[in-house]
């Protein structure tokens, strides 16, 4: 009779270590969702990323490559970090970041928004910066494709 009752015991005792570990990896899960779920709403439209930039209170960060910048060119204002440079760039100290960008390093209060070609890399930085703390970033998700078609409609119609 002992015997079947250290079996029982034994499972028992797994399936309460099992529930208590996924109640902390809940807790740690809790954590990472806060940022994933705060990046999921970070989009920015054309309308909303022009009322920003005529705000001036925004720094517009192109993640392209710099040679696509030269050949297609670039939304007025922005600002080209490279995408494989956003996480190192965000982390150099101000002096530094002004002598290689040639602007001022963005605080993690900062208004930025990230652009690129059509929105997948824009989002990878929008990522690396939540993640470093730039709480109030943002991506325009249209990036250069959306934001040409705009301009060029503008122009067409005048």
């Amino acid at each position: 009779m002992v015997l079947p009752r250290l079996l029982l015991a034994t499972p028992r005792r797994a399936v309460l270590e099992s529930v208590e570990a996924a109640l902390c990896g809940l807790k740690t899960i809790k954590g990472s969702c806060h940022n994933f779920c705060t990046v999921v709403s970070k989009d920015v439209t054309y309308k909303e990323l022009k009322s920003l930039l005529n705000s001036k209170n925004i720094m517009l960060i192109d993640v392209r490559e710099t040679w696509e910048i030269r050949e297609y060119g670039k939304i007025p204002g922005s600002v080209n970090i490279p995408l494989d440079e956003v996480g190192e760039a965000l982390q150099m100290n101000p002096r530094d970041f002004k002598e290689k960008y040639n602007e001022v390093k963005p605080s993690k209060s900062d208004n930025l928004v990230f652009s690129c070609l059509a929105g997948v890399r824009s989002k990878k930085a929008l990522d690396t910066a939540i993640s470093l703390g730039f709480n109030s970033a943002q991506h325009y998700a249209g990036g250069w494709k959306e934001w040409e078609s705009y301009e060029f409609t503008k122009k067409q119609g005048n």
